[in-house]
């Protein structure tokens, strides 16, 4: 699991930094809004925010982080203010601490946000669901049967929605270092296939002219 620090207590952000990955967790740390930018959101599975940052509101950066994916996150602040918790809340928080707290605390706050987005998790497009934590595909009340690169590639499509995804980024998500040994038509038959298993048309996936492919209704 991929947690996202931006903390600009440089004590705290080392603290939280070594506390979480002596537990178990990969970590990505910085210190202000413009670094938090820079951040490759697709691998974060958990943001931990401190809301007072230098040159910016933790709030409003979270929106801009997650605004065509959705990530929870932990909000920290050394202010106990019932506005500051409704904003947060309403920014899509899935827990708020307030300074100073217990890193044992925090990390159980943070297992029970994990805990309940596994648990209820999907992606959705059309009458296609994807359950990412069952590895399961329904095409309405229908299951799916997909290879392990249909189902990858499937899940890419889904997690970027209205994008275009030009073959060479399938290549290097999906097949990664091995893209470079691949046929030309591997990507046009891998989703050739894929569209086929989930309807055809009723797959919402579809040839981008000149560019790749976008997933959406």
């Amino acid at each position: 699991m991929m947690i996202g620090i931006i903390e600009d207590d440089r004590l705290l952000n080392q603290a939280l930094n070594q506390y979480l990955t002596d537990n178990g967790y990969s970590t990505v740390s910085v210190h202000c809004k413009k670094e938090a930018l820079d951040i490759s959101v697709e691998d974060m599975d958990l943001f931990v925010i401190d809301i007072g940052l230098p040159d910016g509101n933790g709030i409003s950066l979270y929106r801009e982080l997650t605004s065509e994916r959705r990530i929870p996150a932990i909000f920290l602040t050394a202010r106990d203010e019932e506005k500051d918790m409704i904003e947060a809340f309403e920014s899509g928080a899935d827990d708020y601490v307030v300074k100073p707290f217990s890193m044992r605390v925090l990390l159980k706050r943070i297992e029970a946000v994990l805990k309940r987005h596994k648990e209820g998790s999907m992606l959705t497009c059309g009458d296609i669901t994807l359950y990412p934590e069952k590895k399961k595909v329904f095409s309405g009340n229908e299951e799916i049967i997909l290879t392990a690169k249909e189902y990858h590639l499937l899940t890419l499509f889904m997690e970027n929605q209205g994008q275009v995804l030009t073959k060479e980024n399938i290549l290097d998500r999906i097949w990664g270092l091995d893209g470079a040994f691949i046929e030309e038509n591997t990507v046009s038959v891998t989703i050739s296939r894929l569209k086929k298993k989930l309807g055809g048309d009723r797959s919402h996936i579809k040839n981008v002219f000149g560019l790749g492919y976008r997933m959406g209704e």
